[in-house]
Order: structure tokens, then sequence, then C-alpha cells
């Protein structure tokens, strides 16, 4: 992805350290120092690369955060929360695209045809890299060259630098820890434009990422160069078209890292009958229209100060939309989305029509579909970005033909349809079948060598290109799920009669274990003739160290099937020591790493159950773990809460007999049955709701609302009330367990953590604050998923009010009934109000205010949120749940 032709300059004094790369020769020898190594790497076999591969996509992905505050406070450009997810998305996505692919030797056979594709290292790759995503560039081609058995040296923008220096040391250490040669990573210290051209003509092929002039110099060095053309993306929205879904979809594209991204629109062609729909709901969703002369004047002249010919004007890119109109004068809220400027020419005159890298657009009205056609046609030809991306939102079951002549006309690289084109262009985000890459190739049309996404087939010498498979949606639970009070023993009966288990590990906590809720399972478990220990020593929040220690004692005793009993810390810790025993050779680290997509995740979970089988049973009735593939376990050693995430922690089995129930403390019962709510209404609300989810949400909270204060009050005598609870809480869980939860469990368990609240409470007292953060029609971001088309939480929630009978004219007042609704079941159980009210000193929750903000937004459930936040405002929705504002 390209920047500015206008650079910023900074006149600083530096004393350069020893060995920097800042001159000819030093740079000579460094070149010789990479070719070396990757003459050595050029032998490695596939498991080797494959290590090294793996090893720097987990080291990128860790630095996700750091490298993103690095590059933002460097540049001072772009959104720190954007870098992360560029960062994220260059780490993980990268390596789930190439994880399987053989890039050594025979890397295809087909014996019926006598074919064979065999892979070979292309050398030393000289890589250029932008100020406009520097981190994210960096690690993106480090990985690439890496697994193709390439060396690199890299060249980053002046601006730059010093973060993209830092990303790339932090792989290169990886990489040497995982055997790769020592020089296999070099770059400039000090870039200048005579150190890059030096080495595009000494390396064995460029990989250029930067302005026209730069591509061009790849081009003209003589080595084989894959650069890429200006972006100017032009959009289409034609009548057939749903508003809603494009302008929200242009917003989400236009937006991300205040729009320097190659592939975000530039120009909006509205065909005339819906124009003025398209300006209504672009105002509706936080964009402000400039007004026609005056407004629309002054910014022209903020963007292009010399004339729309002249060069763009560097100040603004990559800065929000306010900051750009308060340059010209114009004034705007703070919370402005877009700019959007109205042209009434497509000429090359005409700033609007040009790339601006910033959140600023311009909108031209067609006449009909074939005049907005020729209108994109004679902007690329005349104001550039011919050969990068289009888009067209139309509708796509109706209007086929009109899709085919679009991708017909359109000389472009990457032809979009009804997909935002930030996140489309790049790939694996809105459709699976276009490779994800950060150097998106702009064919002959613009100059470049290839037209596709850039990727590691582009770094091999080889003769094939590999197909790309589609994704879908997933419903899971365990295998077999028994309900019913007194259920518990002839459940059991299966694991001698039909499974023929002999030994039996137990998991529980001390209390239960001396008040004898584990009886009932010791007395089936002897008529039964297997033979049974107990772990007794579970605390609430369990840590490594307890999931350690019971590991090693299973590993002594040797279970055919492990039994959890309890709340929620006794099967997350039977969890964790099932993997540790079933595979001892785990990093949990490793396990705890973070996915976007539970899917395409770095690091995967081995298979589980070649040991041991998994039993769950609840003695609570909120946590949901007997049915989720979910585990929240605490490094002691650092107090950092890791929620971990993979299918092969979903139990074998789950017993739910409200038996194990009865005498549950109220604290318990009201902590634990909040916990419900939290989980239903956040799957509910999840980007990755489903059909399948939806009912099963709806239901439980119908049950939990009406049974808990019975349970609460009278849970030790209602049985029917401890059975409705315990089927409610089982019901979330598996409403969650495929939809996923949101930043109400992010907060809540940073807030356990770190001021060591019950999980349930600390949910109940955030839950409103998270509700009122997702239900609003502007959020500051929407979150990423492809079936997530504009935000929709407000409806959401609504659809929640109305299955519970609630009360309001309008989603937001059904959202208000509904926080009050939940208000008035905390109060009727004895929740508090705010966290203050639980005795957190002040001081100290906002000493470590910014830590644990910073640890709720890395965790693993925020991605699925309906709204993605920023860091101010986690922050601000911890400080209202604390004082009650």
């Amino acid at each position: 992805m390209e920047e500015t032709k206008a650079q910023d300059s900074k006149n600083t004094t530096v004393t350069k350290p020893s060995g920097l790369v800042d001159s000819v020769e030093a740079l000579e020898a460094k070149i010789s120092e990479v070719k070396k190594a990757q003459k050595i790497y050029s032998t490695f076999t596939q498991e080797q690369v494959d290590a090294i591969f793996l090893a720097c996509a987990l080291a990128g992905n860790k630095a996700r955060i750091p490298l993103a505050k690095m590059a933002v406070e460097e540049t001072g450009r772009g959104i720190v929360v954007d870098k992360v997810i560029k960062n994220h998305y260059a780490s993980e996505y990268m390596y789930n695209a190439w994880r399987r692919t053989k890039t050594c030797g025979v890397i295809e056979d087909y014996p019926s045809f006598r074919t064979k594709v065999i892979a070979e290292p292309l050398g030393v790759v000289g890589a250029v890299t932008p100020v406009t995503n520097p981190t994210s560039t960096t690690i993106f081609k480090i990985l690439i060259s890496l697994k193709t058995r390439n060396g690199i040296i890299l060249c980053p923008h002046p601006s730059a630098k010093k973060c993209s220096i830092e990303a790339a040391k932090i792989l290169l250490e990886a990489a040497i820890k995982a055997g790769a040669p020592e020089g296999i990573i070099g770059w400039v210290d000090e870039p200048s434009l005579d150190l890059t051209n030096y080495v595009m003509q000494h390396v064995d092929v460029v990989l250029a990422t930067g302005g026209p002039g730069m591509v061009k110099s790849a081009y003209s060095s003589g080595k084989p160069s894959y650069g890429v053309g200006p972006g100017n993306c032009q959009a289409i929205i034609d009548e057939t078209a749903d508003v809603r879904v494009a302008v929200n979809s242009i917003i989400h594209s236009k937006t991300f890292d205040n729009g320097m991204i190659c592939a975000s629109e530039q120009s909006i062609i509205i065909v005339e009958s819906v124009y003025e729909a398209v300006k209504a709901e672009f105002s509706k969703r936080g964009c402000h229209i400039l007004k026609k002369g005056e407004e629309t004047d002054k910014i022209r002249k903020v963007l292009f100060p010399n004339g729309a010919l002249s060069g763009l004007n560097a100040k603004i890119v990559g800065h929000p939309a306010w900051e750009i109109a308060q340059l010209g004068g114009v004034d705007v809220p703070k919370e402005t989305k877009v700019l959007i400027g109205e042209a009434e020419s497509t000429e090359p005159t005409e700033e609007f029509v040009h790339e601006k890298l910033s959140p600023v657009l311009g909108l031209v009205k067609a006449k009909d579909f074939h005049d907005a056609l020729n209108k994109v046609d004679k902007v690329f030809e005349g104001s550039g970005g011919i050969g990068h991306t289009s888009v067209l939102y139309t509708n796509q079951d109706t209007q086929r033909a009109r899709i085919d002549e679009f991708q017909l006309r359109m000389r472009t690289g990457r032809i979009l349809i009804n997909t935002p084109s930030s996140q489309g262009a790049i790939g694996d985000l809105y459709n699976f079948k276009l490779l994800p890459s950060l150097t998106l190739g702009c064919g002959s049309w613009a100059g470049n060598t290839v037209a596709e996404n850039v990727g590691v087939k582009h770094l091999m010498n080889r003769k094939t290109v590999a197909e790309r498979t589609e994704n879908m949606l997933w419903f899971r639970t365990p295998d077999k799920v028994y309900f019913k009070k007194g259920s518990l023993p002839i459940a059991l009966d299966e694991l001698q009669n039909v499974l023929g288990k002999k030994k039996a590990f137990i998991v529980t906590d001390s209390f239960l274990f001396a008040n004898g809720y584990i009886k009932p399972i010791t007395d089936k478990l002897d008529e039964m003739g297997i033979v049974h220990t107990t772990y007794s020593d579970v605390q609430p929040d369990p840590t490594l160290g307890t999931a350690l220690k019971g590991a090693e004692q299973m590993r002594q005793f040797g279970p055919d099937v492990i039994i959890a009993i309890g709340g929620g810390s006794a099967m997350d810790a039977g969890k964790i020591m099932w993997v540790l025993y079933e595979h001892p050779e785990e990093n949990f680290l490793d396990l705890a790493v973070r996915f976007v997509d539970i899917r395409k995740r770095i690091y995967f979970f081995p298979k589980m159950g070649e040991k041991a089988y998994f039993v769950a049973i609840p003695t609570s009735a909120g946590t949901g773990s007997e049915v989720t593939p979910f585990a929240v376990i605490t490094d002691e050693s650092t107090g950092t809460k890791y929620p971990l995430a993979d299918y092969e922690l979903m139990p074998d089995m789950a017993i739910i007999d409200a038996d194990m129930m009865m005498s549950a403390p109220k604290g318990l019962t009201s902590a634990s049955g909040i916990d419900a709510v939290t989980h239903a209404v956040e799957a509910y609300a999840s980007m990755l709701a489903t059909d399948f989810t939806d009912g099963i949400a709806l239901r439980s909270l119908k049950m939990v609302f009406e049974f808990l204060p019975r349970a609460y009050n009278d849970g030790q005598t209602d049985s029917l009330a401890r059975e409705k609870m315990g089927h409610a809480a089982s019901m979330a869980g598996m409403a969650f367990a495929n939809a996923f939860l949101g930043i109400c469990h992010s907060l809540a368990h940073k807030l356990g953590a770190f001021h060591h609240l019950p999980h349930g409470i600390a949910n109940a007292l955030l839950i409103n604050e998270v509700i009122r953060f997702n239900a609003v029609d502007v959020p500051s971001i929407m979150g990423t998923f492809s079936q997530y088309p504009y935000p929709k939480a407000a409806s959401r929630y609504a659809e929640i009010a109305d299955h519970l009978g609630l009360k309001g004219r309008d989603d937001h007042e059904k959202v208000e009934a509904l926080c009050a609704a939940i208000d008035e079941l905390k109060a009727k159980v004895g929740i508090k109000k705010t966290i203050k009210d639980y005795g957190i000193d002040e001081k100290d929750f906002l000493d470590r205010l910014d830590a644990m903000t910073e640890n709720a937004f890395d965790d693993q459930c925020t991605g699925a949120n309906p709204r993605y936040p920023k860091l101010e405002e986690l922050k601000a929705i911890y400080l209202k749940a604390y004082y009650g504002k």
C-alpha cells in the first residue's frame, strides 16, 4: 500500500552507534551477510522452514499492540487500535493462508499426469516499506520471504524507521531462536534514496510498497520487482443497492486507520435516483456533507494547496476528519467520521476525485448505471487509480448482468461487489477466495508486474498456482448433554456400560469436597467398580500452577475419564489439566495466543480425548463451562487472566442435575445467575450470532428472568427454580460457545483479575454500560465480520426486550427498558450498583486502570463484539461502572 508523494521531513541530529547500516560500504557488507545466510537457508527442509515461519508469526502477533503504538507515535498518523488490527492481520492471516503450503522441493505432484512442481527460493528480497503501514507491511514481507527460504533486507520509510526496524528485530530474534541462520533479515538503519536504490540494484528481487516514484525506481533497478500502483478506488452505488449496507460499508472502510489504506474508497459515483438517500444515510451515520461553495472550496485547498495536479498535502495523511476540517476553517464535531465533498466534475482538476489518504470522500452524481461506468473510467484515466480496486454496490441476486458488465469494464486487479474496499481488497475477510496480502498488485494498467494480491507464490521460482477455499459457520456442543433433576446416576452408568471406563480422576474445590458434593459421584463409581481419586485444591480464579499440579497427579494416576464437578473454576481447571495430561509438551502461552477467527488461529490446540474422556457436572447455574470450548486460567506469576478457546476443550459429556445445585448459597446463586444473563445477551448481540444460537439465547434469558429470583430466595426448597436455572445456564453456554461473547466479558475478566471480584459480579457491574456502548447507530468503529454488514446492536437488544415483554416506542427506548429490567433483576438478587460499592479503593482502581484497559482490549472476547472498542472507550466504561455515572 502506497503513501502520498509528498513526504514529511525531520531535520534532527542523531548520534549514530557503531554497526549502523548508514553508508554504501556498510550496506554492501550487510547485503553480503544476508546473501550468505540465505544460501544456508536455501538448504532447509520444509519442517525447518515451517518452524521458523510459525515462530515469526507468533512473535509478530504478540507484539501487535506495542508496535501499533510505536507506529502512531513515530509517524503521527493513523489510529492505534486499527494498526493493532493490521499487525494482527499481517501475522495471523498470513500464517493461516500459507501454513500448509509447501515451499521446499516438490510442492505439487500429479502422478497420473507425470507432472511435478518444484520450488526454489529467489534469493534476497529487497523490501521497501511505507510510512502508512510501517509495522504490518514489515511483518507481512518478512513472513512471506522466510516461508519461501529467501533472505530479506528492509528499506523503511525515513519517517517510520524506528517502528519498522523494531518489527524486523522482533521477527529476526524469533527466527534465530527457531533455527534460522543469523543475518537472514537485515535492514537499513538510516534510510535514504541513495541507499534504497543501492539495495534495489543489488538484491535478487524487489518488493516495493511506496509512492509512484519509489515503484518506478524499483522497476528501473534492473531486478525482478513487485511494485504496486497508486490507489484511487472508485465505487458505484446503483439504484438497486441496499443503501444502508453500502454507506456503512464505505464508512467502515474509509475510517479504518484514518483512511490511509490504499484500497479505501476515494469517490462514490451514485445513480441519480438514490443520490439524496445516500447523502442522508451518510449524514445519519456521522459524516459531514460539506456545503457547496465556501466549505467545499476550503477543503479542496487543504487537500491540494496548489491545485489537484500538484500533489497531496502531506499534513492531512492519516489524520481524522475534524482535524482536516479545522485546517480549512470548517467547524465540525470531533466525532465526525468522514468529510464529503460533492463534485460536479470528474476532470483531473477536481480535487475530490483524486486519492486523498484520509477520511475525505468525493460524491459524484450519475444519470444511470452506464453513465456511472463512464465516469469511473474518466476518473481512472485522468486522476489515477487504474489497476488497483473498484467496487459496485448493487443487488447481487437480480443484477447479475450489471455485475458482468462492471467486471468487463473495470480495469482493476480487484473488483469488489457490496464490500468495504479497505478490508475487502486485502483478502480473507469478506471473501475467502481472495488471498490475504498487504501488497496489492495493479497489473500492466499501472505498470506493475502482477494484478493480484502478492503472496508466497510470487517469491518462489514455480510454475503453478493453488486454488482457495471458502468459509462457513458452525454450531458445536458436547457429544452428550444429559439434564433433568436426578439424572446424574443414570448418566454416569454410561461410563461403564457404554464406554468401559476403569479409572476416574475427579477435579473439584475444597468446599465441595468437604461438604460431600462428590459423594453421589464416588458412590456411583464404587458401585460400577471404577477406581477413582480426587483433586480438590481448585481455588476461585484457578491458576496455571494449580492446573500444572493437577496434571502431574493425573499423569501419576493415569485416568481414562476425568470428571470435573463444581462451578466454572473447577471445570476450567479440569480442562487445562486435561490438556496438560494428554499433551505435556504443550506451551501454555502458545495455547493462549489470541485469534481473530477460531478457525484461522496461528496456534491450534492438539487433538484431545486420546487418553481420557471428559465429563463436566455443574453445581451452580451460570458459567456454562460444561457445554463450552472455553476455559479461563490465571498466570499467578504475572496476574494475567487468560481466556482460552478451542473446540478441543469441549467436554465430551455434560450432566446438568438440579440435585447438585440445591444447596448453593445466595451469593453464588446471584453471581452465577447474572453471569448466565450476560452470556445470553452477549451471544445474541455478537457479530457471530446465528439462527442456531439466537433461539436458545432468548429462551435462556426468559427462564433466568423468571426463575433466578425464586432460586435466590427459596433455592433450598424450590427444585423447579433450580432445575430451570441449571437448564438456562447451559443453554446460554451453548449460545456463547458458538456465537462467542463481547467486551463485557473482556472487561470483567480483567476487573476480576486485578481486583479479585467474582466473575459473575464483575459482569453484572459492567453489562448495562456495555449494552449502551454497543447500542448506537454511529459507533466509532464497527466490528469486522462478513456476516455483519452495518451497526445493528441496538435492534438486537430491542429484540431481547420484545422477547421479555418490555415496552418501548423504538429500539433505543427498548434498550433502556432492557437495562432497567437487568437493574431490577440485579437488585432482586442482592447485587450492588457500582464497582466502588464493593470496596475497591478509588486510588488503586485509577492507578491500575490503564493496564487493566489494555489487557481488556487484548482479551479474546473483544473480537466478537459488534462495536470494536478504542482503548479510551473501554476506559470510559470502567469509570462509569466504578462511579455509577
